[in-house]
């Protein structure tokens, strides 16, 4: 009884890493789908030049952008 148990166990592992390797092959299949191909890269270096974030904006974004979620 022993010997069947331990060969289910197997058999669950086999199938949950199939399972994780499906949804990895998942993953990078809708990466790839979002990435840009050949597109020109815009470089947003020095767009803020001159700027100061306080903490002030800092904590004023955060309460723009999560006002709705109840944390």
């Amino acid at each position: 009884m022993e010997y069947a148990a331990a060969k289910s166990t197997v058999d669950m592992l086999h199938k949950i890493e199939t399972i994780e390797k499906e949804i990895m092959d998942l993953k990078l299949t809708v990466l790839k789908k979002l990435t840009p191909m050949g597109g020109k890269v815009i470089s947003l270096k020095g767009i803020l030049k001159g700027v100061e974030v306080t903490e002030r904006d800092i904590t004023s974004a955060k309460e723009s952008l999560y006002s709705k979620v109840v944390l």
